[in-house]
């Protein structure tokens, strides 16, 4: 058997005022766990946990920002208002406390429903154009106040977050909520500056979030912004058919402030363009990384395959395994690696890696507690 070596996920790694101790990177994950939008103290262990257990960087599940219809969950966590800013002070306290470090996901449902609650917010459903997706209204489309209103809260809620002390922040612009709502044409379809034939165009809401937000932050504390091609309304969508047109999305939203790209794909070893590149080609973040410069997280279904252990070669599910993984890491395809459902059953999963002891995989059952 060949020993893979994992020193790559361990490598310590820096970026602007980010100082991590690890390469692993815990995924946003909504949890539903705060009655009334208020984070309480098994919502800090639970982060706390992850810190304490070797987790470079812990992102928050999605956090909504200062807009009435931004959520579709009661016990969605807020970030805004006293009383969840004190607890989401309460959470950064204790991760500091466990030399870990943390941001906020920062988040805004658009006309996306719950799939957990029928609830809706009494303020109505709001999204670019009214529409979940090419073929299902839902709520009403944006006027350019409410647009002008929605950036600022981005920027307040970021703000927050340098002021209560966490390490970054990250945008919520992937599978299908607001901001992806306005990249993807089935869902956006206004004739104004919001709007366009191109995907370029149509990126101009998340350039002015973005922009926004780098004004309130200051040049040093790091943005990052999760993207995805696939949508929850649809996992065939691809926003990006070639490079050139992923260059033409992703530049303006570096240029105008987003440091790090958390590029959301369903598994990290599949490529992002087999035509280009082949079968064993670059995956989203490792295009993303080459067409911008910007560091990138990938993120995949990792730690899930039965084989992920696997050290040999030429087994189908090799692909799926921590060879892979790491060799990708080794050769700068991207910079961070995000593990999602494997952290959320096992707080102890970057610890047991590291050591080398079984690992356990996901159980769904644990989506009904904190652990």
């Amino acid at each position: 058997m060949t020993q893979i070596s994992l020193d790559a996920l361990f490598e310590p790694f820096e970026f602007k005022s980010l100082k991590l101790k690890g390469r692993v990177v815990m995924s946003p994950m909504t949890r539903s766990f705060s009655p009334g939008g208020v984070p309480g103290s098994d919502v800090a262990a639970y982060y706390r946990r992850r810190a304490e257990n070797g987790v470079g960087l812990i992102l928050s599940e999605g956090t909504v920002i200062d807009r009435p219809a931004s959520r579709n969950d009661q016990n969605i966590p807020l970030f805004h208002g006293d009383a969840a800013l004190a607890g989401w002070q309460r959470v950064i306290d204790d991760v500091h406390a466990a030399g870990g470090a943390m941001g906020p996901q920062l988040w805004h449902v658009g006309s996306v429903k719950s799939p957990m609650t029928p609830w809706e917010p009494a303020s109505g459903i709001e999204s670019p154009s009214g529409l979940v997706d090419a073929n299902e209204a839902r709520g009403i489309a944006m006027s350019e106040e409410a647009i002008a209103d929605t950036i600022e809260a981005f920027a307040r809620a970021a703000a927050d977050a340098r002021r209560l002390g966490f390490d970054v922040i990250e945008i919520h612009g992937a599978h299908g909520y607001l901001i992806d709502q306005f990249f993807w044409a089935a869902t956006n379809r206004r004739s104004d500056q919001y709007g366009g034939a191109t995907l370029k165009q149509r990126s101009r809401f998340a350039v002015d979030v973005i922009r926004a937000i780098r004004r309130a932050l200051g040049p040093e504390f790091p943005i990052i912004l999760r993207l995805s091609q696939w949508k929850q309304q649809d996992y065939a969508v691809r926003l990006a058919e070639t490079p050139a047109a992923m260059a033409d999305w992703l530049m303006p939203l570096v240029e105008a402030g987003a440091d790090i790209l958390h590029c959301s794909q369903r598994r990290f070893w599949e490529p992002e363009f087999p035509e280009v590149d082949g079968l064993d080609g670059l995956n989203f973040a490792g295009w993303a990384k080459k067409l911008t410069g910007a560091a990138t997280i990938t993120v995949g279904s990792v730690g899930l395959s039965g084989d992920f252990l696997s050290a040999f070669g030429g087994e189908a599910s090799q692909s799926a395994s921590l060879a892979n993984l790491v060799q990708r890491l080794e050769r700068e395809e991207f910079d961070l690696v995000a593990v999602g459902r494997a952290l959320l059953s096992d707080f102890a999963w970057t610890e047991k890696l590291r050591r080398g002891e079984p690992l356990g995989g996901f159980n769904p059952s644990d989506m009904a507690a904190l652990n």
